[in-house]
C-alpha cells in the first residue's frame, strides 16, 4: 500500500509514525510519502519522522517531496492536514475578529469561516488531483480545518470518497475508557451534532442501542470524572440541564461572553501563541546537530503547545488529563489510520466521524455533513441511526448547520454576498452589517490566496 499525507511538514505529523508503524504489516504498508509546499519545514519534520521511523524499525518507506502529484499516484489512501496562510493567517483572522468584537476561534464562527475561505479551494484541488491520478477507488481522510465545513463543500462539489475526522468528535469514548480502565474497543459512544459542535448522548461498555452496560449518567455525575475531562470547563447547572458529554468547543457558545472577555484579557490570541511555539520550534530543530536532541525539543513544545489549549476556558489552569491505557489511545492519528486500517482490511471500526446525514438524525438534510457515530469497513461508512434529539441541542445545531451550508456555498461560488449571509446567521455574530464587515476585513487580509471575490 502507499500511503500520502498532504500537510507533511505539519508539526503533528510525526505523531503518525508510530501508528503506522504498529499497523504496517496489517496493511501491506510499503511507502508512506509526505508532501508540503514548505521544503524547509518538510525537511525539518521529515527529520524528525526519519528519526522515529528508526526507532520503532518501520518497515516501510518514507518519502519526502514538495510534488503534489508525485505524492498522490497510485496511492490508495491519502491524508490532507494543511494550513493554508500558516500560522500566521489563523493569527490574522483571530486578530480581525476582536477588532469586531467576535470570538475568533479559527474552527468556529468568524474565525472558522475566514480559515474555510482559504482551506476548502484548496482541499477541493487535491481531491480532484487524487481522482485524476490517484489509485482506483482511492480514500481521502481530511483534518483541515474546519473539518466538517471543508467536508461539506467537499459533498457538495461532488467529492465521494471523504471522511471528515477530528479527534474531538470520540472525547467521550477516551475520557470513559481512561477514567475506568476500559479498552476502547469495548467503549461504544452515541455522540451527534457537527463538528466542533456535538453531544454525546450515550457511552456503553461491551454494546451500543442499549446492548451494552450505560456508564454516561453516572460518569457526568461523578465530580472526579468531570474534573479529569474539560467537562469541568462547564457551568454545574448546563450539565445538569444538557445530560450530555458536551464537546469542548461548545463553550464557545454556551460560556460565549466569558469566553470573549478572557480571551481579549490575554496579550496574545490563541494563534499569535501558536505562531510564536512554532516558529520557535522550528529555530531549535534548524540548529539542532543531534536526532535524539531534535525529537525532545519537539516534544517539549509540543507540550507546551497542548497545556495551554484553551486555557481560558479553565482560567488558565493546568489542562485535566488521564493517561491512556492502551496504544490504540493515540488521538487524531488512531481515527485516521484506524480508518484507513477498516477500509483496507475490512475490519469493523466504530468511531466518530464527519459524513453526510442520509437521515441519520431527524431534522436534518440528507446531503448535511454530520459528526456522528459510524462503523466503518471495506464497504464504506455507516452512520448510527440518532433519531430525533432535544430541541435545545436541535435548535442550536439547525442554525449553525444553515450558516455552514451558506459558507460553503459561498465559498465554492466565492460570492461575497452568500459569505455575508452565512456570517450574518451564525449565532456568534447574527448581525449582516457586522457580517459585511468581517467578510471585506476577510477578503482583503487573505487576498493573496483566494483572490477576488464577486
Amino acid at each position: 500500500m502507499k500511503l500520502a499525507i498532504i500537510g507533511g511538514g505539519s508539526v503533528r505529523t510525526p505523531r503518525l509514525i508510530p501508528s503506522l508503524v504498529r499497523r504496517a504489516a496489517k496493511l501491506d504498508l510499503h511507502e508512506v510519502w509526505l508532501m508540503d509546499n514548505a521544503p524547509d519545514k518538510l525537511r525539518l519534520m521529515g527529520g524528525l519522522c526519519e528519526t522515529l521511523a528508526r526507532q520503532f524499525n518501520a518497515p516501510f518507506k518514507l518519502m519526502f517531496t514538495t510534488d503534489a502529484r508525485e505524492a498522490v499516484r497510485g496511492a490508495q489512501h491519502v491524508i490532507t492536514s494543511i494550513r493554508p496562510g500558516l500560522e500566521h493567517g489563523r493569527a490574522l483572522d483571530e486578530r480581525i475578529a476582536f477588532q469586531h468584537g467576535v470570538l475568533g476561534q479559527e474552527t468556529t464562527g468568524a474565525g472558522g469561516f475566514a480559515m474555510a475561505m482559504r482551506s476548502l479551494p484548496a482541499i477541493l484541488d487535491y481531491a480532484h488531483l487524487i481522482a485524476e491520478i490517484g489509485a482506483p477507488n482511492a480514500w481521502l481522510y481530511n483534518f483541515t480545518n474546519p473539518a466538517g465545513l471543508v467536508a461539506q463543500g467537499l459533498h457538495y462539489a461532488g467529492i465521494e470518497r471523504v471522511i471528515g475526522i477530528c479527534d474531538s468528535a470520540n472525547g467521550a469514548q477516551h475520557a470513559a475508557s481512561r477514567y475506568l480502565g476500559v479498552p476502547l474497543r469495548r467503549v461504544y459512544h452515541e455522540v451527534y451534532g457537527l463538528n466542533h459542535l456535538s453531544w454525546t448522548r450515550s457511552v456503553q461498555i461491551d454494546g451500543h442501542g442499549g446492548t451494552g452496560e450505560e456508564v454516561l449518567p453516572g460518569l457526568l455525575n461523578n465530580e472526579q470524572f468531570v474534573a479529569s475531562t474539560h467537562m469541568s470547563m462547564f457551568a454545574p447547572g448546563l450539565r445538569r440541564w444538557l445530560g450530555s458529554f458536551l464537546n469542548e468547543y461548545l463553550h464557545y457558545f454556551y460560556h460565549r461572553d466569558e469566553a470573549l472577555a478572557a480571551l481579549l484579557k490575554k496579550p496574545e490570541t490563541r494563534g499569535e501563541e501558536v505562531e510564536r511555539l512554532t516558529n520557535d520550534l522550528l529555530r531549535q530543530l534548524a540548529a539542532a546537530t543531534d536526532p535524539h536532541e531534535a525529537i525532545l525539543i519537539w516534544q517539549t513544545v509540543m507540550g507546551q503547545r497542548g497545556a495551554t489549549y484553551m486555557a481560558h476556558a479553565r482560567h488558565d489552569a493546568p489542562r485535566p488529563t488521564l493517561e491512556p491505557i492502551e496504544q490504540d489511545d493515540e488521538g487524531y492519528a488512531a481515527v485516521a489510520l484506524g480508518c484507513v486500517e477498516a477500509i483496507a482490511t475490512n475490519t469493523p471500526l466504530y468511531t466518530g466521524l464527519n459524513v453526510p446525514n442520509n437521515g441519520t438524525i431527524d431534522g436534518l438534510q440528507d446531503d448535511d455533513v454530520v459528526e456522528v457515530s459510524c462503523w466503518i469497513d471495506a464497504a464504506g461508512v455507516r452512520p448510527v441511526k440518532i433519531g430525533a434529539v432535544p430541541e435545545p441541542q436541535y435548535l442550536l445545531m439547525r442554525i449553525v448547520k444553515q450558516y455552514e451550508r451558506f459558507a460553503a456555498r459561498a465559498i465554492l461560488a466565492r460570492s461575497k454576498e452568500l459569505a455575508v449571509e452565512a456570517l450574518a446567521v451564525h449565532p456568534l455574530i447574527g448581525s449582516y452589517p457586522l457580517a459585511e464587515k468581517l467578510v471585506s476585513a476577510f477578503l482583503e487580509a487573505h487576498r493573496d490566496l483566494v483572490g477576488e471575490w464577486q
